[in-house]
């Protein structure tokens, strides 16, 4: 914990998460994966990330079932098994970062995820987030809001998370203040806590550095580095 009490951060469970998101689970005593909310309707980083290639930005997509299903929570969003897309991107993965420094430590793993059946994305990402989490050396514990037994939205459901944590203390990107009912907060008994995420720069494929890339860009290019990279040194 830091400093004698306890940080709880939520997020998402975002397809191979850029690195802020793994720097909030760093900076957090315990993030919470919202799995249970409402899936958006729109796009999302819940099903799609960005990579390199050699034109600049390569988009992963996973497709999921959306037709006539109306509002979904984001635990009940199934994988649209049909087509090539799994065998496209693999391909496309190898191919981009065949020169990566540290694609082959990776590479099996790789080729798992998009070789094995999942049914629903949450199983998919949460595989992923895990391996990254690993790999980044990331000790922070992940809870699922669903093993919480708890229901709400907005502030409310982040007030009442904190409460069954038995935090104090709710760490929040600066980009969401704006969100976030202080005074809710402060009447609950909680403190809000806010952080910038940094945007590391490293060694990269493909010319120009891009900021915010699946933090797998950042595995295959720094392996064992990563670490030092993502928490130590400063984003000029």
């Amino acid at each position: 914990m830091k400093k004698g009490k306890m940080i709880v951060s939520t997020y998402q469970p975002f397809f191979a998460p850029f690195s802020g998101f793994f720097l909030k689970a760093h900076l957090s005593d315990m993030m919470v994966i919202l799995n249970n909310v409402q899936f958006p309707q729109r796009t999302t980083w819940i099903t799609r990330n960005r990579f390199k290639n050699d034109q600049g930005t390569l988009w992963i997509t996973i497709p999921v079932w959306r037709k006539g299903l109306g509002l979904q929570r984001i635990n009940k969003v199934k994988i649209y098994p049909e087509g090539n897309w799994r065998k496209k991107h693999l391909a496309s993965l190898k191919r981009f970062y065949a020169n990566a420094p540290y694609l082959r430590e990776h590479l099996d793993f790789v080729v798992q995820i998009f070789s094995e059946r999942f049914e629903k994305l949450i199983d998919l990402n949460m595989s992923i987030i895990y391996y990254l989490k690993k790999h980044l050396m990331i000790d922070t514990p992940l809870t699922l809001l669903s093993d919480l037994g708890i229901e709400g939205k907005g502030n409310e459901l982040l007030i009442k998370i904190c409460r069954k944590i038995g935090s104090s203390d709710y760490l929040a990107q600066r980009s969401a203040e704006k969100y976030l009912d202080k005074d809710l907060f402060s009447s609950a008994g909680i403190n809000l806590n806010f952080f910038t995420p940094t945007s590391p720069v490293y060694p990269q494929l493909w010319g120009e550095f891009i900021h915010n890339l699946s933090a797998f860009d950042l595995l295959f290019n720094c392996g064992p580095k990563s670490h030092e990279i993502l928490f130590l040194e400063k984003s000029p």
